[in-house]
């Protein structure tokens, strides 16, 4: 029936926020830092669309429909430097098209982010 197949799509293909921890430096500092955020995760239908041969693809992911960003102090700058950042926070998600511009749509790096690089204080 229409009805259980749009309940199906809204199980299946759903965007929501997920709590992820981010490792943050600043060049010059001797310190990292742990921060606790959420991002936008989940199962979108992810299929490339093409309206014409010479046209980029049109994809599909989770994206923030709304961040805030919130600062953290990184311990161990000397003074001259400046230990605020900014991180983003995703408060609402969805799935949609995935602007390049603004988004990483795709996993490019095989580098792993849930530990500090040991070169600090460069």
């Amino acid at each position: 029936s229409p009805v259980l197949h749009f309940v199906f799509c809204i199980i299946c293909f759903t965007a929501s926020q997920s709590n992820h921890t981010l490792w943050i430096e600043r060049q010059g500092c001797t310190q990292c830092v742990a921060i606790n955020t959420t991002i936008c995760s989940g199962y979108c239908y992810t299929q490339c669309h093409h309206q014409a041969p010479c046209e980029p693809k049109i994809t599909c992911s989770c994206v923030p429909l709304s961040l805030v960003y919130r600062a953290a102090c990184v311990p161990g700058c000397p003074k001259d430097v400046n230990p605020e950042l900014y991180y983003p926070v995703a408060r609402h998600c969805s799935c949609g098209r995935c602007d390049t511009r603004t988004h990483h749509c795709v996993r490019t790096s095989h580098r792993s982010y849930d530990r500090c690089p040991v070169t600090l204080g460069r």
